[in-house]
């Protein structure tokens, strides 16, 4: 009896070593009609159903099956999804289209957000919510709700921080060793790309205060009259949430309240369709695996650079599997296993996939560090040059510039990839990589609940709201330029006076 009420005890002694988690109201606003984003999110919100949460998400994407605790407000009909869009192509006029193509899709998503009628309900009959999750991309709208509904907010992004996310969160851009977005250079830039770097940062930021962020503040007047300025509200978010870890992009100088999470939306691998999981275990030398994402239209590529493409993946025994919008390729290459639609974590996973040619977006790249399978880079747009350049940079690959795409250049780098010695350096990257002290999703459910639990704390930087002259140190540079020209003025007059002195 009496080791019964010991047992007892203890157990009621080690459950209050734990934090107590009471099930939250929470809020998810997801406003960008992106697939491969969403895909990133949609794993981190079913967990927090999964464990017990009630999560409403407004999104262009709802589940196709119910979900116990998980509730959709659609925004599916009012909206393209955008999928397939962008050309594989790169310039500064293509930089230049596709910012202004985003902000102003951001300004849309914002309209319709606020138009859409369950979602008026919700300020209407003032829902209560303990906590608003909700994606940072390419407008700040979403806060202007969260702002309404009384409740604080966790930032999140499937990507780097863009230019406008350092200021609020009081990180400090440096185009010395900063990526920034749609450049290449990764941390170790040439001086023109830290010149190209240092202009386009103000031009994304200019862009986003007044062709984005100005037009949803006005946006949010014609329903709200008392919506502070949405940079104001975007520095008192609790946390920002990114997806991205040290092992692949080094280390920055971020504060406390942004926190990496890298990885968490990797699933177990499912069994491969029976033709796929043929075609790659009866390979006698394994397998090259090619896609460029969902956003990239990869059959737009030009016939040159497909030519020079399937040139270079000719002189190599391995087959290879391409995820390709057309029914064939040029020559129609009878060693290439061509389709729309791929298990790409799934067919990572097989030990016999050697490599991978990739964009570099951020989901392949993480699911290709998890799985250890060396890659080829071609970034396109967006963070994928940042992300390019990460991969050389950490050793999980190598990069190849579209401009300067030959079939002795690409020959060339997977001849690198395929080597055994670099293959096994990218499988001990990846095991430095999974090496972590809680897993990633773990970690993002548990920021999470603790912004709810301490909701009256402020977690950001006091670089984020220190004046622009400090922050630069102008006012400290001013005091040593007075003091030295104090210091001239009075060694200029004490010679003044000695050379008065003499001639006395």
């Amino acid at each position: 009896m009496a080791v019964k009420i010991i047992l007892i005890l203890s157990l009621l002694c080690l459950c209050t070593q734990f934090n107590e988690v009471k099930p939250l109201n929470i809020l998810g606003l997801f406003l960008y009609p992106g697939k491969s984003h969403f895909f990133v999110f949609q794993t981190y919100l079913e967990e927090l159903a999964h464990r017990g949460h009630n999560v409403t998400v407004v999104s262009y994407f709802p589940r196709k099956e119910p979900l116990k605790n998980y509730h959709d407000i659609s925004l599916a009909e009012k909206s393209e999804i955008l999928q397939e869009v962008f050309q594989i192509e790169r310039s500064y006029k293509t930089i230049i289209e596709i910012s202004l193509f985003l902000i102003n899709s951001g300004t849309e998503n914002c309209r319709t957000l606020l138009g859409d009628e369950n979602v008026q309900n919700l300020w209407k009959t003032q829902a209560n919510f303990d906590l608003v999750v909700m994606e940072q991309f390419v407008s700040d709208c979403a806060l202007g709700l969260a702002y309404k509904l009384g409740a604080p907010v966790v930032g999140m992004t499937s990507h780097l921080l863009l230019p406008w996310h350092y200021n609020r969160f009081g990180i400090p851009y440096n185009p010395s060793f900063v990526p920034c977005l749609f450049l290449d250079g990764g941390t170790k830039p040439t001086l023109y790309q830290r010149v190209e770097r240092a202009l386009f940062n103000v031009y994304f930021n200019v862009l986003y205060k007044y062709m984005g962020q100005r037009v949803d503040q006005n946006t949010l007047a014609q329903y709200f009259d008392d919506i502070p300025p949405l940079e104001e509200l975007a520095k008192e978010m609790k946390f920002m949430i990114i997806y991205t870890n040290f092992m692949l992009f080094g280390s920055y100088l971020y504060p406390a309240n942004v926190i990496e999470v890298n990885g968490y939306h990797v699933a177990k691998p499912k069994p491969l369709p029976e033709e796929l999981r043929k075609f790659i275990e009866e390979s006698e030398h394994g397998v090259i695996y090619v896609s460029f994402g969902s956003m990239l239209k990869a059959a737009s590529t030009s016939k040159d650079k497909i030519e020079v493409i399937i040139g270079a993946l000719a002189k190599f025994p391995q087959r290879v599997i391409w995820k390709w919008e057309d029914n064939t390729l040029p020559g129609n290459p009878k060693n290439i296993y061509l389709s729309k639609w791929l298990p790409q974590n799934d067919i990572l996973a097989h030990p016999k996939v050697l490599a991978f040619y990739s964009h570099c977006g951020l989901l392949g790249t993480t699911e290709a560090i998890y799985h250890g399978v060396p890659m080829v880079g071609m970034p396109i747009f967006g963070d994928q040059p940042a992300n390019a350049a990460a991969v050389e940079e950490s050793g999980l690959g190598v990069q190849i510039q579209i401009t300067e795409l030959t079939t002795e250049k690409l020959t060339e780098k997977f001849k690198t990839v395929l080597d055994p010695k670099f293959r096994a350096r990218v499988k001990m990257l990846s095991k430095a990589w999974r090496d972590r002290p809680i897993p990633p999703m773990d970690s993002a459910i548990y920021w999470t609940e603790f912004a709810a639990r301490y909701k009256n704390f402020t977690f950001r930087a006091a670089a984020a709201d220190v004046p622009l002259n400090q922050y630069l140190c102008l006012d400290i540079l001013g005091v040593f330029v007075l003091i030295f020209l104090g210091i001239i003025f009075v060694f200029k007059s004490l010679f003044s006076k000695s050379k008065k002195i003499k001639l006395d």
